[in-house]
Order: structure tokens, then C-alpha cells, then sequence
């Protein structure tokens, strides 16, 4: 059984009192935008473990603080704005950005660090994996995409979209090696997918998965390739590197599929021991999923103090989730202390925007389509480097887990991926060498695709084979439209 902490001077007793001060001071604010007497960094502290970074774009995490949550960039001339709190320990003043923003659109650019140790999140760079940006940086979130409202107040989440990502590998106080450290964040229940890696917390500074037990995060999703747990997800569980982790075992644990709106997630460990605890961010206090022994080649850690959201320690960028808040602290929480901060978080007053339903459907989001594999080559279609951008031209390259080989074939006959972009015969061409490539979808003829029965892909409206280039089977090859005729490199095979 893992052995329970008494940090020196620091008595159950009083330990307890200053909690239960802080939940009362909570849950007796009047407004969400009245300054807050303790929150969630405020009780960190008061239980000998302070927050050392604290990043939310909804509201501020200590009850003095009145400065920005987040920068925003804009559009139309490319100017930046800093969005602050309503008042010193209040909600985020959304209306600053809705009126920087109006009839353009909006970039998250900074997410600041309130804990004054600047461990403020940026645009990730590139890493083993590379973002869908120039030179392979990532993606920054839309500013406008995750509206909700917290206390009441309008506010907005970071919307992380496959290829959207943040990073800091120059951190201040961050946990290195095998020092303790807990990690919280608040995330969107129903934003989710089943793969690699929706991640915030402590990540190598190197953006490469060469060791592991380097990194030390929360990640919420469905993904189980490594660890899981019960029925289908989403879970809550550490990305450790070299595998996600649902307990000490590889594989399954015993953690439960969760079912809320809103999520509290958190991840904390110390030498040989950690713990995963999730709970509602709505109501309720915090369930324990595990609480035990690293898993074998974890001990000790090798933790590197870099910072990260939405992405893996590689710079995986196939995850998918929406983040509002989020600390990690210097020294293992304890249990009394995380649920007085889950009080606070539950006080706030998360909900959907417009009054929507505060529970998610039971029926979790489709696993995300089929691989589309080259009969020739072996190698997938793939959207280059997880790229977004209409106009991209598909390729075939290695299969693997990432979101931009996962294709949908709908009623409509077409061949969708993330869950937006459509296969799209370029300038609705129908001649032989037009590029296929990705573009929003639109239900025009030229993204609709017959799936036959001899293996080919042909256009709807071209008459045309989906046709690897030139019959080439490499890593990079571009996918054409061409006149079938019955080659190897213009057979397909749609594989779960």
C-alpha cells in the first residue's frame, strides 16, 4: 500500500481547518466576478504544495490575481491583444476578445502563467513528429471555437484540434527527475478522440521519445494502444512516455470510462508511487483511479521540466481535447487538498454555452474511421504532416495511429477526415494528373467517390481512379486522379 505523507509543520489538523477556510471562502464568493479569498493555487499552497505553473483562459487560479490569462492574435492586420480577468481573482472578460475580434478570426497565441514564475505556453516547435505549421511547428487554437460560460460569464476554452499545439521547454520550478509534482487540468468531456496525445503537464525538453519515464502528464481520450481501462473511454491517465498508462500495469487497469460534460483530471507522483483521480467538474468530489507503484522501468524517473498542452512529449499531434484550466505544483498534493481545490473548480460554475445539457450522450464518438491502404505500396492515405489546410495534397505514407490517415465514408459518398475536410478532386478537375487533395466539405460532386467492389476508388464526377503517382510506392508519393486500368497502384483496401 502506498505509504501517506506528513510534510514537516504541517499538522492533519491544520491542514484540514485551512481547507475547509478555503472551500467556505469558495463557495461563499457572491459573483464570479468578485475576487476570489483562496483559489485553486491559493489552496495548493495552503497545503505545502504550490502551484508552480497555473494556466486557464476562463478564469484567474489565485484569488489576487489581475493580469492577462491569455494573448490572442488576430487576422485582419495581425495584432495582438491580451485578455484579462474581470476583476483580481474573477472570470475571464470575454468581451475584450469578442470585440478585438469581431469580423475577423483569432489565434490563442500565449497562455500566461500566473504563478509569476513565467512558464508561459507558446507555439510548440517541432519534434520527432511534425506540426502541420511552417517548419513543422504546431498549430494554434482558434480562439473562437470552445465558447462555454463559467459563474454565469461568457468565456472560452483552447480548442486543440489534431495539429494544434503549446509548449515551454525553459521552465522555472518545474519537477525534474523523480521530485514529486501534482498536475489538474479542467477539459471539455465530450472533445476527445482515440489516439496520441491530448497531454498537459511535465514533458521532456528534448521533443524526442528517446527514454522513458521523461514526462509525467494528465491525458483525457480514448486511446488504447497502450493503456485503458473499462468499456470504451474516454479515461483519464499519464502519458509517461514510451506508453499512456491507465495503473502500474501495461494495458488495462481498472479505470473507469468517464461521463461528464466538464472534466476534473488529475495525475500526481512522487519516488515509486502515483496516483490518477478524475471527477465532475460540475459537482461532486474527486474519485480515486489508481493510487500505487510506477510501473516497471518507471522508477525512478527521469522527468525533464518542460511544459506541454495538447500534444505529445514527441510532438505527437493526433490527440484532441479542449482545455480551460489547468496547475502543476512543487510537491505531491495531498487527497484533502485536491478535493478542496475540485470545491473551487465546482464553484466556478462550469457550463455549455447557451444553456446547453450539462451531461454528454452515453454514446461515445466513433473510433474515427478506416485507414485507406495501397495495394501496391502497403502505405496509407495520409494528409501530410496532419495538416488542416484546404488545398493539401494527399500522399501515401507509413500507417500508423495518426488521426490524418483515419477516413469516413458517409451517405453522401465521401470520404471524410477530421471530421470536416472531405477527398476533393482539385478545381473539380477530371483529367488525368489532377491533384487530389483535402478541401471543407461541401457536397459537391467532385468529393464524391464510389468504393468498389474491385479494390479501385473512382471520382463521381471525373469517372477517374484514385492513382498513386508515377506507380510509386514511397513514403511521400502524391495521390492523382488517373484513367483506370486495373494496376496495382489504383487498388485499395479500407482497413478498421
Amino acid at each position: 500500500m502506498p505509504r501517506r505523507l506528513r510534510r514537516p509543520g504541517i499538522t492533519v489538523l491544520a491542514l484540514t481547518s485551512t481547507l475547509l477556510v478555503s472551500i467556505g471562502s469558495v463557495v461563499g464568493s457572491a459573483t464570479p466576478t468578485r475576487a476570489a479569498a483562496n483559489q485553486s493555487c491559493d489552496i495548493y499552497a495552503a497545503g505545502g504544495t504550490p502551484c508552480v505553473a497555473a494556466h486557464s483562459t476562463t478564469r484567474a487560479l489565485y484569488g489576487s490575481y489581475n493580469g492577462p490569462l491569455y494573448q490572442v492574435r488576430r487576422s485582419s492586420d495581425n495584432t495582438t491583444r491580451d485578455i484579462g480577468v474581470l476583476a483580481a481573482g474573477g472570470v475571464v472578460n470575454a468581451a475584450t476578445q469578442d470585440s478585438f475580434c469581431a469580423g475577423t478570426s483569432c489565434l490563442i497565441t500565449v497562455l500566461y502563467d500566473q504563478s509569476g514564475r513565467g512558464n508561459h505556453l507558446t507555439q510548440a516547435p517541432k519534434g520527432t513528429w511534425s506540426g502541420p505549421g511552417p517548419g513543422g511547428v504546431d498549430n494554434l487554437a482558434d480562439a473562437k471555437a470552445a465558447p462555454i460560460t463559467v459563474g454565469g460569464q461568457k468565456a472560452y476554452g483552447v480548442y486543440v484540434s489534431p495539429g494544434t499545439g503549446y509548449r515551454n521547454n525553459h521552465t522555472n520550478g518545474v519537477a525534474t527527475g523523480d521530485q514529486p509534482e501534482g498536475i489538474y487540468a479542467v477539459v471539455d468531456g465530450v472533445h476527445y478522440n482515440n489516439w496520441c496525445c491530448f497531454d498537459y503537464g511535465n514533458a521532456q525538453t528534448t521533443n524526442t521519445a528517446d527514454s522513458p519515464a521523461i514526462m509525467e502528464t494528465v491525458y483525457f481520450g480514448a486511446d488504447r494502444q497502450w493503456g485503458y481501462g473499462d468499456g470504451n473511454g474516454p479515461w483519464v491517465m499519464g502519458d509517461l512516455e514510451w506508453g499512456l498508462f491507465s495503473g502500474q500495469n501495461q494495458g488495462y487497469n481498472r479505470n473507469p470510462s468517464l461521463n461528464y460534460r466538464f472534466v476534473t483530471a488529475v495525475v500526481k507522483g512522487e519516488s515509486n508511487h502515483w496516483a490518477i483521480r478524475s471527477g465532475n467538474a460540475q459537482t461532486g468530489g474527486l474519485s480515486t483511479t489508481f493510487d500505487g507503484p510506477r510501473p516497471a522501468g518507471y522508477h525512478p524517473m527521469k522527468k525533464q521540466g518542460a511544459i506541454l498542452l495538447g500534444i505529445g512529449g514527441d510532438n505527437s499531434v493526433s490527440g484532441a481535447g479542449t482545455f480551460y484550466e489547468g496547475v502543476l505544483t512543487s510537491g505531491y498534493p495531498s487527497n484533502a487538498t485536491e478535493e478542496a481545490v475540485q470545491a473551487n473548480i465546482t464553484a466556478a460554475g462550469y457550463a455549455p454555452p447557451g444553456g446547453g445539457p450539462t451531461t454528454p450522450p452515453t454514446t461515445p464518438p466513433p473510433a474515427g474511421g478506416q485507414q485507406i491502404v495501397g495495394g501496391q505500396s502497403g502505405r496509407c492515405v495520409d494528409v501530410p504532416n496532419g495538416s488542416t489546410s484546404n488545398g493539401t495534397q494527399v500522399q501515401l505514407w507509413d500507417c500508423g495511429n495518426a488521426t490524418s490517415q483515419r477516413w469516413t465514408a458517409t451517405t453522401g459518398k465521401q470520404l471524410q477526415v477530421y471530421g470536416n475536410k472531405c477527398l476533393d478532386a482539385n478545381g473539380q478537375g477530371t483529367s488525368n494528373g489532377t491533384a487530389v487533395i483535402i478541401w471543407d466539405c461541401n457536397g459537391q460532386t467532385n468529393q464524391q467517390w464510389n468504393v468498389n467492389a474491385n479494390g479501385t476508388i473512382t471520382g463521381q464526377q471525373s469517372g477517374l481512379c484514385l492513382d498513386a503517382n508515377a506507380a510509386g510506392t514511397a513514403n511521400g508519393t502524391k495521390l492523382i486522379l488517373w484513367t483506370c486500368n486495373g494496376g496495382t497502384n489504383q487498388k485499395w483496401t479500407l482497413r478498421g
